[in-house]
C-alpha cells in the first residue's frame, strides 16, 4: 500500500505539473499575442506603404483588399480611411534628412502637393495626449493656408509661436507624425508614380537646447 500511495502521489504531481505548464504556455502565448497586436496597431500602418522621400503613401489603406493590420489600425483609431476613388493618405515620421520628427524641434513643410480637389495637413503625437494640455490647431486645409503667388506654401511646425502658417506641436516632447490627405486626386490609383518634387519638403530648422 505504501508503494502504491507513493506512485499515485507521483502521478498526481506529474499531472499537476503538466496542467501548470499548459496554463503557463497558454497565458504566455496570449500575453505575447496581445502585446504584439498592440504594438502593430499602435502607430501607423505596418505594411503596404509606398515611400516617396520623407513621405509614405498608403493607397490601399481604405480599399476592399486592405490587409488585416490596416483594418485593425483603422478600427483602433476609429477612423474611416480614404478609399481609392476618394483620395489618398500620406504620412511622415521623419524629415528629409531621415531624422525622426521631434516635438522639441522646429520644421518647415514647404512646396506643393499633387493635383487634388482639396487637401489637409495635420500633425499628431504618437501615444496618449498629455492630460490637461490645451487643444491647439492640429492642421491646415488647402482653402485656408497662406500661399506664395506661384502657389507654393510653407507651414512652420514648431513648439514656439511663429508668423504665417504656424502648426503647433501636439506635445512638449517625443516623436510626432504628419498626415497629408489628398481628396479627389488622380494620383490615388498610381502612388508608385509619385515624384518627390510633387510633395512638400520637410526641413528641420532648429531644436530646443
Amino acid at each position: 500500500m505504501g508503494r502504491r500511495a507513493v506512485g499515485l502521489a507521483r502521478q498526481a504531481v506529474r499531472r499537476a505539473s503538466n496542467v501548470t505548464l499548459l496554463l503557463y504556455a497558454l497565458a504566455l502565448g496570449a500575453g505575447i499575442g496581445l502585446a504584439s497586436a498592440d504594438y502593430a496597431t499602435r502607430g501607423g500602418y505596418p505594411f503596404g506603404g509606398v515611400v516617396v522621400g520623407a513621405w509614405t503613401a498608403w493607397p490601399r489603406a481604405g480599399s476592399v483588399g486592405a490587409d488585416p493590420y490596416a483594418r485593425a489600425v483603422n478600427a483602433r483609431r476609429g477612423e474611416i480611411p480614404l478609399a481609392i476613388g476618394e483620395g489618398m493618405l500620406l504620412t511622415a515620421a521623419q524629415d528629409d534628412a531621415g531624422r525622426t520628427l521631434d516635438a522639441t524641434c522646429t520644421y518647415t513643410i514647404a512646396g506643393i502637393t499633387p493635383p487634388a480637389r482639396a487637401w489637409t495637413v495635420t500633425v499628431a503625437g504618437r501615444g496618449t495626449r498629455v492630460p490637461g494640455q490645451t487643444t491647439l490647431r492640429e492642421g491646415f486645409t488647402s482653402t485656408e493656408i497662406l500661399r506664395e503667388p506661384d502657389g507654393h506654401f510653407a507651414v512652420t511646425l514648431s513648439p514656439v509661436v511663429q508668423a504665417g502658417n504656424w502648426l503647433p506641436m501636439p506635445r512638449p516632447s517625443g516623436p510626432v507624425r504628419l498626415a497629408l490627405r489628398l481628396y479627389d486626386t488622380p494620383v490615388a490609383a498610381s502612388a508608385g508614380t509619385l515624384d518627390r518634387s510633387a510633395l512638400p519638403a520637410i526641413t528641420r530648422t532648429g531644436c530646443a537646447s
